[in-house]
């Protein structure tokens, strides 16, 4: 099954919004997006998202603007493991299997479909490559999803820790976030023609 979403969220942090063109199948997910932030400084966000099977990131291309110029990011993994940044080597990055967009709900979808959190009970820590925005510079995170509880439309309430940071964030039964406290909320779904976002 494929659908292909188009998500909009209000991005409470920066006081921003976003809107990502996705599509979704039973193991992979491609999308492209835009974001409009107005904190630390106003800067805009243009990014394409590829995962390869198990919703495993194989790219992240990131573009940010603001008064400082523009800034491109080239995000990639091998699927084995390995990362490069920019086609520089990253070992700090070696065995996470997904990106982390900062501010960007998009990106917290692939670790919840690749294990079911959305679906059944469980704990899951993992290695990210998380990209701050909008400097586009990337760090290694250790995150943890915990599945809390469902909710009445077939989604669910799922912690998510890093460091001291932690809240209690809703997914729709698509695995994408419909509301994630003080950072963002859904404010609009709709569905366009099926296409390759790749």
């Amino acid at each position: 099954m494929t659908t292909s979403p188009v998500l909009t969220w209000e991005i409470l942090e920066n006081r921003g919004y976003e809107t990502a063109w996705a599509r979704r199948t039973e193991t992979s997910l491609h999308a492209r997006g835009r974001a409009v932030g107005m904190t630390p400084e106003p800067y805009w966000i243009s990014y394409s998202l590829r995962t390869g099977d198990g919703f495993v990131t194989r790219e992240l291309r990131v573009t940010a603007e603001s008064a400082d110029g523009v800034r491109e990011l080239v995000l990639r993994h091998d699927g084995t493991g390995r990362w490069t940044v920019g086609g520089e080597p990253r070992p700090d990055l070696d065995g996470a299997l997904d990106c982390d967009l900062g501010l960007c709900p998009l990106t917290n979808t692939m670790p919840v479909l690749r294990h079911g959190l959305h679906r059944s009970g469980g704990e899951r820590e993992f290695r990210m490559a998380w990209v701050s925005v909008p400097d586009l510079t990337v760090y290694a995170s250790t995150q943890t999803y915990t599945r809390l509880e469902g909710t009445g439309d077939g989604g669910a309430l799922i912690r998510f820790v890093s460091g001291d940071f932690r809240r209690e964030v809703e997914f729709d039964a698509d695995g994408f976030v419909v509301d994630y406290p003080g950072l963002a909320r859904l404010v609009g779904r709709g569905e366009s023609p099926a296409r390759d976002h790749g």
